[in-house]
């Protein structure tokens, strides 16, 4: 299995972030991380969630 490398420049609060996210969504959807991206979102809320109702 080989490594695969992007070069994305940081964030530097001048360029558009909206334009950044597509190219961060781009490279999740071609290397076949969206989906564990978007589970890692759902577990957060979800903990989020239970640890309010304990509260």
């Amino acid at each position: 299995m080989t490594a695969t490398r992007f070069e994305i420049e940081k964030f530097d609060g001048v360029t558009n972030f909206n334009l950044r996210q597509v190219r961060m969504m781009t490279i999740l959807v071609q290397t076949g991380l969206k989906k564990l991206c978007l589970a890692n979102t759902i577990l957060q809320e979800v903990l989020m969630e239970k640890t309010s109702s304990v509260l």
